[in-house]
């Protein structure tokens, strides 16, 4: 039987299937749940999914409209009755399928929109509960004016400057700074609707002023409250809360996969689509902006305000997400010496990017620092403060694109290294992102060898059930990172990472692709076939780690230093992987254990303080002009710490925080050769 590969993103399952099988019988198959509530006689539509055409080189395949069946009668007859839906998506009949109609003839990569997910992803980036001060850079004033007459025929813009510029000294004082009303501004859109406003509220109004220099919102009668919205623009994951500006109450908070994910899973292969075809910027940016939109309507609704009524954004991303959500062109960042376009906050008005806020409202985007570490690094900054510690601390943002900062009051050093996906459940056999149905933890009896496990939506461990049947899709990043630390603990594997093959054990045997250890058996999944760890699994970790731990080391070195005093692990991934088994098979640093941290989506949190307190603002600003940046491409000892990291916990690093776990550990012989 002849087979193809299919790819469904944004959960990033793949597998090759037998030529003919449905697009939603292959996603099944793969733990890949499409949501069909017609029998599949393509009455329903809410298996619809898009084909994405041309090259992709990151996963090897050439994927085509013409490698699925041709559009049935029926297929076709459902997506003709939905006009407007079609188009209100920009979507066209045979980029879009209805996934049980469609037979795979050839290689596709399929796009499984939000709407048809039927296991809906777990984003983890819940917003943390901390203390910021509240100066938002939009205040209200109430002005009430005498209308104007032929004794006073002033223009309704110079008469409401002047009675704000009375209105903001008696909010704020006599004495306080108040700039003089002909020094303030309005905004051109706010300007068309000015004097209708005036007229119909008597000329009692509210005025938004930003950043005490501009008009942006005139509203007829009082009103108190201001909304604004932090976004963290992740490579894998969007997540946007929606704030009071007055109070700094969280109203909602709401999250997505960015669904540039269909486009390359990171950012390097997200430059190079830009590069190599001509919409590939506009596809990219479009995607961004509509998810965006969509975050902002469901905030909104669930807040129960409009969104008219949202005065001002705070985005933050790495600087290929930065580049992207500002349509720049981001070729310049994957091509040395990988400038930027620009290092330095940026503010823009919502109607110029396409956000459906008041189209006078402000975005402000934090500064960049350097090719790849981007805002979200300086908001991980505004929110971790290590630029006001005495000791030394390494933040860690873990991704597949992974930021650094290291450093204290003194002295910041930064730099960036790509990790890959591994880490997230991409580039693993049976990975797949945190939903329903994946193990999240993995615990290996050392004696038995045996495995137990934890999976996403069931309480406890499989061990606790007294049947455990058909439950199990595959494995999150936090349960590959237990499951190589537990192999190695357990002596499943040596330090090096090879599989023993010597062992007594039904569940290590020599697989399809080679060696490999199985986690789950095929009656306990769901996805009908055993689910091991490989070999090859084993050496994606072994990458991603070495990569992750050279980063820091480099930056240690750099700083004088050998250990760092404090290691803080940022972003959701950071958030739910276990320290102890980080440290045993060496992603992050020897350290305390207890000086450890997870502290969540510190990049939201820190755009979350941006939209609260305008002061931060110009503190971050500042305190990145003088962080040093580092690029690993130009250290010559690079590749040397990179094969020394391969190994478990490192060839040569003693690890002794960790050492009791590993009591028999000598020192790799080949470490010499890669030691200056």
């Amino acid at each position: 039987m002849i087979k193809h590969t299919i790819i469904l993103q944004p959960s990033g399952s793949r597998g090759q299937v037998d030529e003919g099988t449905s697009v939603r019988t292959a996603a099944r198959e793969l733990g890949v749940e499409i949501e069909s509530i017609c029998a599949e006689n393509a009455t329903c539509g809410k298996c619809m999914v898009l084909i994405e055409e041309g090259r992709f080189e990151k996963y090897n395949v050439d994927s085509q409209q013409a490698h699925l069946s041709p559009v049935g009668t029926e297929e076709r007859a459902y997506l003709e009755r939905r006009p407007k839906l079609l188009k209100s998506k920009g979507w066209e009949i045979g980029q879009v399928r209805l996934s049980c109609q469609s037979k795979i003839l050839g290689d596709v990569l399929i796009n499984v929109p939000e709407e048809s997910r039927g296991n809906k992803q777990i984003v983890r980036k819940s917003a943390s509960n901390r203390p910021i001060e509240i100066k938002p850079a939009i205040r209200k004033y109430l002005v009430t004016m005498a209308p104007p007459n032929l004794e006073r025929p002033i223009a309704d813009w110079e008469r409401l400057a002047k009675g704000l510029e009375t209105s903001m000294q008696l909010v704020r004082g006599v004495d306080a700074k108040v700039p003089r009303w002909f020094d303030m501004n309005i905004d051109y859109q706010c300007l068309r609707t000015l004097s209708k406003t005036l007229r119909d509220a008597k000329w009692s109004v509210t005025v938004s002023v930003w950043n005490d220099k501009e008009v942006i919102a005139v509203q007829g009668g009082y009103h108190e409250e201001s909304y604004g919205a932090a976004v963290d623009i992740g490579s894998t994951t969007v997540a946007l809360y929606l704030c009071n500006l007055r109070t700094g109450e969280l109203l909602a908070a709401e999250s997505e996969m960015n669904p540039q994910i269909v486009y390359g899973e990171d950012v390097m292969s997200r430059i190079q689509y830009a590069i190599e075809y001509p919409d590939g910027l506009e596809k990219l940016h479009k995607a961004i902006i509509s998810t965006l939109n969509k975050l902002l309507s469901k905030a909104a609704h669930e807040a129960k305000i409009k969104l008219n009524e949202i005065l001002e954004m705070v985005l933050v991303g790495n600087s290929t997400m930065h580049h992207v959500l500002l349509n720049l062109h981001p070729k310049d960042l994957g091509l040395a010496p990988f400038v930027p376009t620009i290092h330095k906050s940026v503010d823009i008005k919502a109607r110029e990017l396409g956000l459906h806020i008041n189209p006078s409202g402000n975005i402000h985007i934090l500064p960049t620092i350097a090719s790849f570490v981007g805002a979200d690094t300086s908001a991980m900054i505004l929110a971790e403060e290590p630029h006001k510690q005495d000791e030394n601390w390494l933040l860690i943002d873990v991704g597949t694109n992974a930021e650094l900062v290291l450093g204290n009051r003194k002295r910041l050093v930064c730099t960036s290294t790509p990790t890959g996906p591994a880490l997230e459940g991409a580039h693993v056999e049976y990975g797949m992102r945190a939903a329903p149905g994946a193990m999240e933890r993995v615990h290996i009896d050392e004696v038995t060898l045996e495995p137990k496990y934890k999976v996403i939506g069931i309480e406890g461990w499989n061990t606790d059930h007294a049947e455990f049947k058909g439950h199990v899709k595959g494995i999150c990043g936090s349960a590959i990172i237990d499951a190589v630390a537990e192999l190695f603990r357990a002596g499943i594997v040596d330090s090096r990472g090879k599989f023993k093959k010597t062992l007594e054990s039904r569940r290590v045997r020599e697989g399809e692709s080679g060696w490999e250890y199985v986690i789950a058996w095929t009656e306990e999944t769901s996805i009908g076939r055993d689910i091991p760890i490989t070999q090859q699994d084993v050496r994606q970790i072994q990458l991603a780690k070495a990569a992750l731990f050279t980063a820091a080391r480099t930056l240690l070195k750099r700083s004088n230093l050998q250990n760092p005093d404090k290691v803080i692990l940022a972003g959701g991934f950071g958030s739910f992987i276990d320290k102890e088994k980080a440290m045993l098979i060496g992603l992050i640093p020897d350290c305390e254990l207890e000086n450890v941290y997870a502290v969540g989506n510190a990049a939201g949190d820190g755009a979350r303080i941006a939209l609260l307190n305008i002061e931060k603002r110009n503190e971050i600003d500042a305190v990145t002009r003088n962080v040093e940046r580092f690029e690993l491409p130009t250290d010559p000892d690079f590749q040397n710490q990179f094969m020394l990291a391969t190994s478990f916990p490192h060839m040569s690093e003693p690890f002794e925080h960790i050492a009791h776990l590993i009591p028999n550990r000598v020192v790799d012989p080949m470490a010499k050769n890669f030691m200056r």
